[in-house]
Formats: structure tokens, C-alpha cells, sequence
């Protein structure tokens, strides 16, 4: 079942959004294994109706699913299928989604888990380090969201249950503070 959310969103448009978001970056990868037929299939059997992608600075523009010189259309499955390339704001596009997939970027990952909308990330390998697989790979480990390739993203949406995903609650940084300050000699000031 869907967070509280992406409920009320779909319950006043009628509809179940999959937002794609590549943030600021270009991830053309990401954008062309959305942009795919059986990839549509894919969102049409798991119960969405809409397929949003925000697409960055992408050199790679969606034009498989869309006509030629078109961002939006509606598939013969009955997807409705539309891009962008920037926002000055994703909240709303965030708030609307009954599953966001994203780019493994902390920012877009801790702001999607702060709204508790189901999330799929998909860690871009052509960055110099791996930290977008490290972060995936915990925060899949603790249940907070699906992990995903390019390669297997349609497989991935296909069996995951939302319903399992465990709520991420925002860590305290006193802890790590008082751990710096013990190691540095630091004491505390009494009140």
C-alpha cells in the first residue's frame, strides 16, 4: 500500500505518478531505461498511470515513448508519459509521486525519505567514487528503499512491496558531536 501521501495525491488527480529525477545531474542512463516500452509495461502492471521524468542536463532526450518534438503523451496502455528538464522546486513533484526513482544523490534520497514515498535508487557508476552505490546499499540494507542498475530497474519495480519499507527517522548528530569532542579532550560546559 502506498504512504499517506501518495495516496491523498493520487485520490485527488486519480492517478499513481512515478517521478524520475536525476536532480542537477546528467544521468542519461537512468533516463533511457525509463524511456522504454517494456519499461511502461512494466508501470502499467504495478498498478501506475503516470510516468514523470525530470531529465537535468541530459544530452539523451526521452523519444521512445514520446512522439518527436513532444514532452508529454499518453501510451496505447494508457500511461500518460511527460518530461522536464529542471524545476525551481521538485517538493510538489516529490509530494504527488506514489514512487519516486531517483538518482542515488543524498540530497534527493533523504528528501524523498522525509516525505516516506516509496523510493527506488539507481547509483550513477560513471562518478569518480562509489559513494552513491554505498549509500543505496545501507539504506537499502535497513529497509528505508530499493536499490537498483539500470540494468535491472524494471525487475526491481516489478517485485518490490512498498508496504515493507521501513520509515526513515532523521539521526541525532549529538551523539557524533559528543564522540569528536571526548576524542579531541573537549568537556562539556555545565549548564
Amino acid at each position: 500500500m502506498p504512504p499517506q501521501h501518495a495516496q491523498r495525491g493520487a485520490a485527488q488527480r486519480g492517478d499513481r505518478t512515478v517521478f524520475v529525477t536525476v536532480g542537477t545531474t546528467k544521468f542519461d542512463a537512468l533516463i533511457r531505461a525509463v524511456d522504454r516500452q517494456a519499461f511502461a509495461d512494466t508501470l502499467v502492471a504495478a498498478g501506475y498511470t503516470r510516468l514523470v521524468m525530470q531529465i537535468g542536463s541530459a544530452e539523451y532526450i526521452p523519444r521512445r515513448l514520446l512522439p518527436p518534438n513532444s514532452r508529454s503523451t499518453r501510451l496505447h496502455n494508457g500511461l500518460a508519459v511527460e518530461y522536464f528538464d529542471f524545476a525551481p522546486s521538485l517538493a510538489d513533484h516529490l509530494r504527488a509521486a506514489a514512487l519516486v526513482i531517483s538518482h542515488a544523490g543524498s540530497g534527493s534520497i533523504f528528501e524523498t525519505l522525509r516525505l516516506r514515498c516509496p523510493l527506488v535508487v539507481v547509483p550513477n557508476p560513471l562518478l569518480m567514487d562509489n559513494h552513491q552505490v554505498e549509500l543505496a546499499d545501507k539504506l537499502e540494507r535497513d529497509g528505508h528503499l530499493y536499490a537498483a542498475t539500470t540494468e535491472n530497474l524494471a525487475e526491481v519495480v516489478a517485485r518490490m512491496d512498498p508496504s515493507r519499507l521501513v520509515p526513515y527517522r532523521k539521526g541525532d548528530p549529538a551523539g557524533i558531536v559528543r564522540a569528536i569532542d571526548a576524542a579531541m579532550g573537549v568537556r562539556p560546559k555545565p549548564l
